[in-house]
């Protein structure tokens, strides 16, 4: 799915030199939202590695609903960090040469209003935390699958497993910022249908 976003009018006119900044390289928060994406789709591994549980295994104090709630929560809550990654990247004028370069450190530095770094570390504050509570909300999720709270077939598996290879093909193939970005934002989509999906497998 291919995002299209507009560049804001306020940002069409040049900056002034003494009101812009080098950004941050943009990888450095586009990387760590696909951590917190990969986080969720590891839930795959579940199928995989699957085993007999030892009845006398410590179980959650979370309630596996809640604990998949918060997982929905936090696809949709990166969809919308992929989003507002697409506008700064629009915004900051990055649709040239560099964002077709593969994907690397280093090689995107562009000037940006202080205005524009604002939103972008307020962006990276909140990709920060998508991936701690994606990485525990996935984990109490697999916890709970283990343990029989819910029990989905393989075609649930599968879908996580299919959005963990889109993951590893844009690292294997160092895809340029706007495919990364684009991508990202459909496999966080495609997670956020998954794990409501596994509220039809709870079982009673």
């Amino acid at each position: 799915m291919e995002l299209h976003v507009s560049k804001p009018i306020a940002d069409r006119d040049p900056v002034p030199d003494e009101e812009t900044r080098i950004a941050p390289d943009p990888f450095a928060a586009v990387l760590s939202a696909l951590a917190a994406l990969g986080a969720i789709s590891s839930i795959a591994a579940v199928h995989w590695v699957a085993r007999e549980v030892p009845a006398g295994r410590h179980k959650s104090r979370r309630k596996p609903a809640a604990a998949l709630r918060d997982l929905e929560a936090n696809c949709l809550g990166l969809r919308d960090i992929f989003r507002r990654l697409a506008r700064i990247h629009v915004a900051s004028g990055s649709d040239g040469v560099p964002a077709s370069l593969p994907s690397k450190f280093g090689v995107h530095g562009r000037e940006i209003s202080l205005a524009q770094f604002t939103a972008y570390q307020q962006l990276v504050n909140d990709v920060a935390s998508a991936l701690v509570l994606a990485s525990q909300n996935s984990f109490d999720v697999m916890g709970a699958i283990q343990g029989g709270a819910f029990d989905p077939p393989e075609a649930v598996f599968f879908g996580f497993g299919e959005q963990q290879e889109r993951l590893n093909k844009l690292l294997a193939e160092r895809a340029n910022l706007k495919v990364t970005i684009e991508t990202g934002h459909d496999i966080a989509i495609e997670l956020a249908a998954l794990v409501e999906a596994l509220k039809g497998y709870r079982r009673a």
